[in-house]
């Protein structure tokens, strides 16, 4: 059990979901797989911050072919669902291979929002990869062209999901028991 102020503060409120190595074999069958769709190409990661940095390191740390990554952050205004962009990608990706690393999809609506933005670039191809997809949540029609785990209406924290910023660190993946 991991230990820490969160961990001791909501102890009775958590339940291990996903265990660490679960996540390692999650992250490497999606990597293998990743790779053999894109031999021979470079991949341009986007990585909407905070949450996807652990994700997207543990992919690219097991693909063999040429990346890059670009870090993008947004913002939903609560009064509306808008969706702002704070950072946008660097470079340009008019005909590379761009991959969106997220953690989790669960309401779908910035993710939507960042990959029609990312189409106007006009890149090779645009494809999501997600280690957890939470359909039940879904507001936009949005689908990940490779997913480590459908899931139920959970909340979750760890491995770069948060709790008000809490938990991101968690090696495992808990869930709330509430």
């Amino acid at each position: 059990m991991e230990i820490g102020g969160f961990m001791s503060i909501l102890k009775d409120d958590l339940a291990l979901f996903i265990t660490a190595e679960d996540i390692k074999k999650m992250v490497l069958e999606l990597a293998q797989k990743i790779e053999k769709d894109y031999a021979d190409h470079e991949i341009i990661w986007v990585c909407p911050l905070r949450g996807s940095i652990h994700f997207v390191a543990d992919l690219m740390r097991n693909i063999r072919l040429p990346q890059q990554i670009e870090f993008v952050q947004m913002k939903t205004l609560l009064k509306g669902g808008t969706v702002q962009i704070l950072k946008d990608v660097g470079v340009s990706i008019t005909n590379k291979h761009v991959l969106v690393a997220e953690e989790i999809i669960d309401t779908g609506r910035a993710l939507y929002y960042l990959m029609n933005h990312l189409e106007l670039s006009r890149p090779a191809s645009l494809k999501i990869v997600t280690l957890l997809d939470k359909p039940a949540r879904r507001e936009l029609p949005l689908r990940a062209d490779y997913v480590g785990r459908v899931i139920e209406d959970r909340f979750v924290v760890g491995y770069g999901m948060d709790s008000e910023e809490l938990g991101r660190n968690f090696k495992h993946i808990y869930y709330l028991k509430n």
